[in-house]
């Protein structure tokens, strides 16, 4: 009665011999996503390309000046003003405007500005150059984003340190007053200034490295780590009276340096300490031996090797361990760090780093470690810049809040295409001069605004990896997680594998094929969480691959069969439609892209609707939109529109004596559109949240059709679906036996109906779900009543084992547990085991992670600082990515009523259960009097898997499939290698020196 399923039927049959059925062809729909999603991103590597050229050709034409003055937009400083009113030095003014195409942001769009990390001189003689050559990319930027307005950030980080960021912002120092963000730290740097690298880290940790070295050291391997990717293979191996491997699982071997093994091995490097002896040689006769296996056996990066040294001094310089494993091709590389300011034995270290083509630098504080660390970098891209190689590198996914500290940036996953940027000058070519890295990036939401959600079906999705097995974009990608009230991205958030997520995909079939680019299709039957992990529906997904041509990346589609496979084609007039699109209880989804409304600053304050109507009108003749789709709205729009005027003459008549309870009725149709009508005053609705924008779960989104429209689409056609609202917001499964304890506090329940469309036997297509909330208090104790001589305990429960009615919540919970242990109706096979592997479990509280990278030995020790004063004041769960499992139920749906007796210790109890016909529910009826307390609790509380020893360190030794990077520069014949370190002079901004002790003395 409340939905208007009947009359909706009626409509769907009155316009049958209109429709027009289309199946769907998977493998045609991947390959035309993925053909416009290359034709994306090559504009988008064709305006880095301009900005290298102009660039490289800027350096040429600038001769450098070591007096040189200039003054340019520090983005610090920018808009800053003295005691007396007058702009600071570099804080000029500088017009910012918010932006909705950066995410509302204040920005100048026709310049950049300077960003510069707090431990680099910000009028160093290096920086004033780079930035005054680098003036030349203003133009370029702006040129760049008026041809192509779905640009983002461009960018250009400089080697010497200066970041010039277009479109200019204001950047913001954090918490501690301190600029940590290093452009040469970032993955998109190091990426595209390097080919893949294998390398050994070995360290010193002989008694006479106590104290200050071995911090220094600790810190200089965690900022190695730190310029480690997903491409890179890594070890580390300390030494003293005898050489460990600092992980006795990664004995013998290198692991590929993803984000997991670099916070595992940063934890590990902060338990070391110092005592004994020395013993170089073995520690790198090790290495070399683990090199060449590597070499031999085709396995690592199959590029740059290299070990780094890191010690306070060596007695020989081990030439027979050179001439054995290295010499006459020196095919590893040796990089040696001399920790602290001891000198006696710098020669010994710097002839091993300028005798095996590598580069030597002494460290004597951590303010040091830094710009020593990344010496290495520049020697390593010496063979690509000689041969001038612009390899064009694509990077994982991140979360650019990372990089813009402003609490207006919202959480967008993306990706980066970066060039490196070299010296032409012919007197710096055996030098090999790198210059900087130009970049910008990709918001993944751009792209998958090109597999739009209504070409894919109710559990359809689009989904991209990386080379390396990486998730770029999912729908079941979970990258944040809740500390308190907080959300913070997870340490592990972009080395997620596919198979992780399509955990079903057990023989990895799915994921060798797309890893190695191939085009495909395979099926697979999978269970799908929803509602946050309590509830599976049971799919067979349709899986069509194929790779994003010039990229790292792959493509999928899933399509699920049955409500996948086929499209509904109706045939309405635009006159027809537009009328009805124009009713006040019609709305249209609008993450959805009917009409592309962010490229013109004109069109970007329309909602999807008004942006339709506009095009439909010949209002907005520039508008383009998706004509296939605005015609699947006209026919919705068409179809259901008598459901307004029947909901409408519904609440009129409603009897509010005995009918209170219904609040609302809406529908959704595969196009996206929504009806609703309210049954009450809005201020009586009981569950505000539900279908706002707020409440993802139950609209339309980029990622998902609504929770109640994909749990209908897998009930039969008539039957009703009744659920209780989450009330968990927190993203992780969360599952508890407490749901009629959220029942009797809100009474918010839903009822869905789903309509099917079918042409044939065969052919069954869901095209709309319509829908009613009720607030069910009175059925609370309409169904009481059935127990009113006390002896009874009675409660409905829903397909899934929540229970949404019962008389007296407190007791139902061990009513239920007996229930679903000795019943069959939600036991043995019905148990169905879940798996989640982006969970985060609790760590023991005393356990102390020294994972946290450490961007610089300020941060490190303002972190420090904060710690100490905090710690006693503020005790929290820490928590870290790990693997659970968890059960769900589900009801055997041929079990239409059972009843018996359970054998309870001292008593036996009587039940009946019966299945509510046309519904998901069952009606359950025991006696109240015998206590069954002695079975153990049903719990539905996610567990972490633990593994044992043995099988731990055969996960984390184990090398999946990948694909490498295509290119790999690794020597050059014209490389001077003579060009091997020395004393280092360090440019520190005097706001550095002094920080600490302010920060103190405050």
């Amino acid at each position: 009665k409340y939905s208007g399923s009947l009359l909706l039927q009626k409509k769907y049959k009155d316009v049958e011999s209109t429709l027009k059925i289309k199946e769907v062809d998977g493998l045609e729909l991947v390959k035309k996503f993925s053909e416009q999603m290359e034709s994306m991103l090559r504009r988008k590597v064709e305006a880095v390309e301009r900005l290298v050229e102009a660039a490289e050709d800027a350096d040429l034409n600038h001769e450098y000046n070591s007096s040189l003055e200039f003054d340019y937009y520090n983005s610090l400083l920018i808009n800053e003003k003295d005691e007396n009113d007058n702009y600071v030095e570099l804080g000029d003014e500088f017009i910012l405007e918010p932006n909705e195409h950066f995410n509302n942001l204040l920005v100048n769009t026709t310049y950049s500005d300077i960003q510069l990390p707090t431990n680099v001189y910000n009028k160093d003689p290096d920086i004033l150059n780079g930035v005054y050559m680098s003036e030349a990319l203003n133009p370029i930027f702006v040129d760049n984003f008026e041809r192509d307005p779905t640009l983002t950030w461009q960018y250009f980080g400089s080697s010497t340190g200066f970041f010039r960021l277009y479109p200019g912002i204001k950047w913001l120092p954090d918490e501690n007053g301190v600029i940590s963000f290093d452009c040469r730290n970032r993955g998109w740097y190091i990426q595209a200034a390097t080919s893949p690298k294998d390398i050994v880290i070995v360290v010193d940790v002989s008694g006479s490295m106590k104290g200050l070295r071995m911090t220094i050291a600790k810190h200089t391997i965690i900022t190695i780590l730190d310029t480690l990717g997903e491409n890179d293979f890594v070890n580390i191996i300390a030494y003293n009276d005898y050489v460990h491997f600092i992980e006795p699982c990664f004995k013998g071997i290198l692991v590929q340096a993803d984000r997991d093994n670099r916070e595992h091995f940063k934890q590990l490097v902060d338990e070391l300490q110092a005592k004994g002896v020395g013993t170089v040689n073995k520690a790198l006769t090790e290495s070399f031996k683990i090199l060449r296996e590597f070499r031999d056996a085709g396995q690592g990066g199959l590029c740059n090797q290299a070990i780094m040294l890191i010690t306070d001094g060596a007695v020989e310089d081990y030439e027979a361990v050179f001439e054995k494993y290295n010499w006459p091709d020196r095919k590893v590389r040796v990089f040696t760090y001399l920790i602290g300011r001891e000198v006696t034995f710098a020669p010994n270290v710097k002839w091993i780093a300028c005798n095996n083509k590598g580069y030597y630098t002494q460290i004597s504080t951590l303010a040091d470690v830094q710009e020593n660390v990344m010496e290495y970098l520049h020697v390593l891209s010496r063979p690509m810049v000689i041969n001038h190689d612009h390899d064009i590198i694509w990077t994982e996914a991140y979360m650019d809040s990372a990089l813009f500290a402003s609490q207006a940036q919202s959480l967008l996953l993306m990706t980066t295409v970066a060039m490196p940027v070299f010296s032409k000058k012919n007197e710096t070519r055996s030098h090999g001069i790198l210059l900087g890295v130009v970049g910008s990036d990709v918001p993944l939401r751009e792209l998958l605004k090109l597999a739009p959600r209504y070409k894919l079906g109710v559990h359809g999705y689009a989904f991209l990896n990386t080379n390396n097995g990486y998730i770029l974009s999912h729908p079941d990608l979970r990258p944040l997680y809740k500390e308190g009230k907080k959300l913070k991205p997870k340490p592990n958030y972009n080395s997620v594998d596919l198979s992780e997520v399509e955990w079903e995909d057990q023989d990895e079939i799915l994921r060798t094929a797309m890893i190695n680019g191939e085009t495909g299709y395979l099926s697979m039957d999978v269970k799908v969480p929803v509602d946050k992990g309590k509830r599976v529906l049971f799919l067979t997904n349709d899986y069509f691959f194929t790779d994003i041509s010039g990229t790292p990346f792959s493509l999928g589609v899933v399509l699920s069969r049955g409500h996948g496979e086929y499209i509904l084609l109706g045939n309405t007039s635009v006159e027809e439609g537009l009328h009805d699109l124009l009713q006040p209880d019609l709305s249209l989804a609008n993450e959805w892209i009917y009409c592309i409304t962010d490229i013109d600053p004109d069109h970007r304050k329309l909602s999807q609707l008004e942006a339709v109507i506009r095009f439909l009108t010949g209002e907005e003749p520039d508008l383009e939109c998706d004509e296939e789709l605005v015609q699947e709205v006209l026919f919705d729009a068409v179809v259901t529109a008598p459901m307004e005027a029947y909901w409408t003459t519904l609440a009129l008549n409603m009897s509010m004596e005995t009918e209170v309870g219904v609040e609302m009725a809406f529908l959704g149709t595969r196009a996206g559109l929504m009806r609703s009508a309210l049954y009450v005053g809005s201020e009586k609705i009981s569950n505000r949240k539900f279908l706002t924008q707020k409440d993802k779960e139950s609209i339309f989104t980029m990622d998902h059709f609504p929770l109640w429209y994909r749990r209908a689409a897998e009930h039969p056609p008539g039957s009703f679906i009744y659920s209780i609202v989450s009330e968990d917001d927190s993203g992780n499964p969360s599952l508890n036996t407490r749901a009629e304890e959220r029942g009797r506090e809100s009474f918010s329940h839903l009822a869905s109906h789903a309509v099917a469309i079918s042409t044939s036997p065969h052919r069954s297509i869901l095209h709309t779900v319509l829908v009613y909330q009720t607030a069910m208090e009175k059925a609370v104790f309409n169904v009481a009543s059935l127990s009113s001589l006390q002896i009874l305990n009675c409660f409905l429960v829903d397909n899934n084992g929540f229970i949404l009615v019962s008389k007296r919540p407190a007791e139902v919970r061990e009513e239920l547990h007996c229930l679903l242990l000795t019943v069959c109706l939600f036991c043995f096979d019905c148990r169905v085991t879940m798996y989640d592997y982006q969970a985060m479990c609790k760590v023991p509280y005393h356990h102390h992670s020294g994972a946290r990278p450490l961007l610089s030995p300020i941060y490190a020790f303002l972190a420090a600082v904060k710690w100490l004063i905090t710690h006693k004041h503020k005790k929290h769960d820490i928590l870290q990515p790990c693997d659970t499992e968890y059960p769900v139920f589900v009801y055997e749906p041929a079990i239409k009523e059972a009843n018996g007796l359970i054998e309870c210790g001292d008593c036996q109890k009587m039940f009946v259960a019966q299945q509510i016909a046309s519904s998901n529910l069952l009606l359950l009826i025991t006696d109240a009097v015998c206590d069954c307390s002695v079975f153990p609790p049903v719990l539905l509380d996610a567990k972490e898997v633990k593994y044992i020893l043995p099988l731990k360190c055969e996960r984390m030794r184990s090398q999946k499939l990948r694909r490498r990077p295509d290119t790999c520069h690794a020597f050059h014949p014209e490389e001077n290698a003579q060009d091997c370190g020395g004393t280092a002079e360090i440019s520190v901004s005097p706001t550095l020196l002094f920080l600490p002790l302010a920060l103190l003395l405050q």
